[in-house]
């Protein structure tokens, strides 16, 4: 059991430049903490944290861990990992991210928790702006990088904590949340949950962790969340398409620049028109959860239509990057057919020549467990480039191939080839693409390098 966050002396975080441990590290320097750190690459991250005055090692140096009397490792962490071992060895007090924002977080009035397979950063981003518009001076944690907070974090006072909950190894359910948001359930993170039954259950557990004052907000729009409303905590709905939802968008347009424009009812009654300053029906419904809990929490309407309006996004979320010989590129993180769809669907808006997916698989598993869906939806694009697929933290146990892929796509679209490296795929698009054709970068690991060359070349 942790003591007291504050009565730690020294607390070393291993794998420091992750998102949500360098927003940690952040976070406790700012606390009055001594904090260090190892990581296995120098990231923008570490740099950061090395400039605030913390001593991070790349690679291991058990000489940081060695006066630690707490040391914090992310789920990607091996139990041979060199530094661990020696805590544990020593008898240092070992535990999981998760377990140490959970206790963290204990200290904040309210904890917000932004949940679902699909949109967490965005949505968590969305509420983190409606709260900071409002000036309630909200801690923000995200997985992604807000323009508005210059980053992934932003520390406040000790009333809300915002944080992107995520379910991967059942992370969320160490924490303590006061209201939620559940976005969706879907079939992901399969090497861990193996079924979408067991995902199901995690999201029941993580519902039941509310107390009984608390509050979740739930799209209804999605069936894999209906076991949900079976919990007993005060809930509220939304959705698009389910008539019987609390929060409803209606009468949805477009403007001219593809970007949604709907009016909001609760309960049947108007409570106001929105315009969002991203793309995609499925931002509606992102926009409809910050909605419903903002106004739980007493916050304006014309505020949040405010907040809303001139949000504009998470970094590598259909990120606008510029254009390069009258071509224009975006940048999105979709690693899920789920989310891929998404991003197929808000080009539809656009206007432009042709379409390049320029797709990159996140994980041998996912690819094995979604290679026909990921075919489906990507043959829709006119024409698609496979990357070598980035492991991230797998070895390629399941002998998938980029090829399969390839072969899958061509039934249904013959404009596809695998290209091994960002820098030949960058060659091969300056050599092929043509004014007014759309380039998207699409997947979870680093393929928008695609781009940056692209971009370098322009200047």
């Amino acid at each position: 059991m942790l003591k007291n966050i504050k009565d730690y002396q020294h607390i070393h975080l291993i794998g420091i430049g992750g998102a949500s441990m360098y927003s940690i590290a952040a976070m406790l320097h700012n606390d009055s903490l001594k904090v260090t750190g190892s990581d296995i690459s120098l990231s923008e991250n570490v740099q950061h944290l090395r400039d605030l005055g913390l001593q991070i090692a790349i690679g291991h140096d058990i000489n940081l861990v060695k006066d630690a009397d707490l040391v914090v490792y992310t789920a990607a962490i091996k139990d041979d990992d060199e530094e661990l071992v020696y805590a544990k060895n020593n008898n240092i007090e070992a535990v999981d991210r998760a377990v140490f924002l959970g206790e963290y977080t204990k200290n904040y009035e309210n904890l917000i928790c932004i949940s679902g397979t699909h949109g967490k950063s965005t949505t968590t981003s969305m509420v983190a702006s409606v709260f900071l518009e409002a000036n309630l001076n909200p801690t923000i944690n995200i997985g992604a990088s807000l323009k508005r907070i210059k980053g992934n974090y932003y520390i406040g006072d000790k009333k809300y904590f915002i944080l992107e909950a995520c379910e991967y190894v059942d992370s969320f359910l160490h924490f303590h949340p006061t209201s939620e948001i559940i976005l969706n359930i879907d079939d992901d993170h399969l090497d861990y949950f193996k079924n979408i039954d067991n995902i199901k259950k995690s999201f029941y557990k993580y519902g039941e962790l509310l107390p009984q004052d608390g509050f979740m907000v739930i799209n209804v729009d999605d069936k894999n969340t209906q076991d949900l409303l079976n919990i007993k905590r005060p809930k509220i709905t939304y959705a698009i398409d389910n008539k019987e939802a609390d929060y409803q968008a209606r009468n949805i347009t477009y403007t001219d620049l593809g970007f949604p424009n709907f009016d909001v009812y609760y309960k049947n009654e108007l409570i106001g028109n929105f315009t969002l300053g991203v793309l995609g029906r499925h931002n509606i419904l992102n926009a409809l959860a910050t909605i419903a809990l903002a106004r739980n929490y007493n916050i304006d309407s014309n505020i949040i239509q405010k907040a809303l309006a001139n949000f504009r996004g998470v970094h590598r979320r259909f990120e606008y990057l510029g254009k390069y010989h009258k071509a224009t590129l975006i940048d999105d993180f979709a690693h899920h057919p789920t989310e891929i769809m998404a991003t197929y669907n808000s080009t539809k808006n656009l206007k432009y020549h042709e379409s390049w997916a320029i797709f990159q698989a996140h994980t041998y598993s996912r690819t094995v467990e979604h290679l026909e869906e990921f075919a489906s939806i990507l043959a829709k694009f006119d024409h698609v480039i496979i990357c070598d697929i980035y492991p991230a933290r797998e070895t390629n146990i399941w002998n998938v191939k980029e090829s399969d892929l390839v072969d899958l796509i061509k039934k249904d679209n013959l404009q596809v080839c695998h290209i091994a490296t960002y820098e030949e795929i960058a060659k091969y698009l300056k050599n092929n693409i043509q004014d007014s054709d759309l380039i998207l970068t699409i997947g979870a690991g680093p393929i928008n390098k695609v781009a940056e060359i692209l971009l370098k070349e322009e200047k």
